[in-house]
């Protein structure tokens, strides 16, 4: 994965809002809607890809603002991911398992 990729998807992330959501799926098609074919980003990857790249950022990034698209986090910080979420004011599930996406989600402009 090289580093336009990298810099295209932290750029997204770091964009979305304190209580609201987006997926993996969602950064994936606009990076290959809209990013600048000049800087080979185009069709580099899908949510997988994604989430890669996020799993390598850390914590410099509001990762736990990036969920599947059943609204779950990732399972190995899922804990964590809603407690930030709840803080924040995210709308959760009845259960408190999911982002409530059809209240939460954020569409990349």
């Amino acid at each position: 994965m090289d580093d336009a990729y990298l810099d295209a998807v932290l750029s997204v992330v770091e964009r979305v809002p304190a209580g609201r959501a987006t997926t993996y799926g969602l950064i994936a098609e606009y990076l290959r809607d809209h990013s600048d074919p000049d800087l080979g980003v185009r069709d580099r990857g899908g949510p997988r890809q994604v989430g890669t790249v996020l799993a390598r950022a850390g914590s410099g990034v509001p990762w736990w603002r990036v969920v599947d698209a059943t609204g779950r986090p990732p399972v190995r910080h899922r804990v964590r991911a809603l407690d930030e979420l709840r803080a924040e004011g995210c709308p959760l599930t009845a259960d408190g398992a999911r982002v409530r996406l059809r209240d939460a989600v954020w569409l990349p402009d």
